[in-house]
C-alpha cells in the first residue's frame, strides 16, 4: 500500500505542502523531504507540470500519481541517454507522461498504455497545452497483450531506448520479461514502488 506522509500534520500548512502531502511516496518521510521539495524539486518544476500536479492533487487516488521528485530524476535518466523511444505502463492522470513528452527530442515517441482513459483526459488539456500530443500515443488496454504485440514486430525488438512502469504490481516480472526484449541495450527500465516505501529495509 502506498503511503500519505504527514497526513496527520496538514494543520498550517500552507497550500503547498498540503499538495506534497498527497504526493510524497519517497524514503524520506520528514521534514528533511519537505524541505528537499520545497528548495530543490518545486523551483525547477515547470509550470506545466505544476498545473497538472496540482489539478491532479483532488483525484481521489491522487497518490497514486508519479511524486515530482522521482519526475526529476527521470527527466535526468532520460536527458542522460538521450531517450527517443519510450515506453510508459500505468499513466494516470499523465504527470510522468507529459514530463517524459517535454524531455525527449520533438521526434520522439511514447506509447503509454493505462486501461483508465478518464484519469488520463484529466491531464490531457495540459498535454495539449504544452503541444507535446503528438509524441504520444495513449493505448487504452492492459499491457501485457500490447506488449507482447509490440514483440511481433521484429523492429520494436532493442527498438525503445526507455520505459517506465508504475501500474499492477503482480505482472511486474511478466512487463520485465518483455521489456528486456524490447528496450535495447544501454538503455533504461524504471519500476516504480521497487521499496514500497522502505517497507523492504524492514525487519
Amino acid at each position: 500500500m502506498k503511503q500519505v506522509i504527514v497526513r496527520n500534520n496538514l494543520r498550517g500548512m500552507d497550500n503547498e505542502k498540503k499538495r506534497s502531502a498527497s504526493f510524497s511516496k519517497g524514503l524520506l518521510q520528514s521534514e528533511l523531504y519537505q524541505y528537499v521539495l520545497e528548495t530543490n524539486v518545486y523551483p525547477r518544476e515547470p509550470e506545466l507540470l505544476k498545473e497538472l500536479r496540482d489539478m491532479t492533487a483532488t483525484h481521489p487516488r491522487a497518490i497514486m500519481a508519479t511524486a515530482p521528485d522521482a519526475g526529476q530524476l527521470i527527466a535526468m535518466l532520460l536527458k542522460l541517454i538521450n531517450a527517443k523511444r519510450t515506453i510508459e505502463v500505468g499513466v494516470f492522470t499523465g504527470y510522468s507522461l507529459l514530463l517524459t513528452a517535454l524531455t525527449i527530442p520533438e521526434d520522439g515517441k511514447i506509447i503509454a498504455i493505462d486501461m483508465n482513459r478518464e484519469a488520463y483526459e484529466i491531464g490531457l488539456p495540459v498535454i495539449r497545452k504544452a503541444g507535446v500530443e503528438n509524441k504520444i500515443e495513449f493505448i487504452e488496454s492492459e499491457a501485457l497483450p500490447v506488449l507482447d504485440q509490440l514483440l511481433e514486430d521484429p523492429g520494436n525488438e532493442n527498438g525503445f531506448d526507455f520505459a517506465f512502469i508504475d501500474a499492477d504490481k503482480i505482472n511486474y516480472w511478466k512487463y520485465h520479461e518483455r521489456l528486456m526484449k524490447l528496450v535495447k541495450v544501454g538503455g533504461i527500465v524504471v519500476y516504480d514502488n521497487t521499496l514500497w516505501a522502505g517497507s523492504v529495509a524492514m525487519p
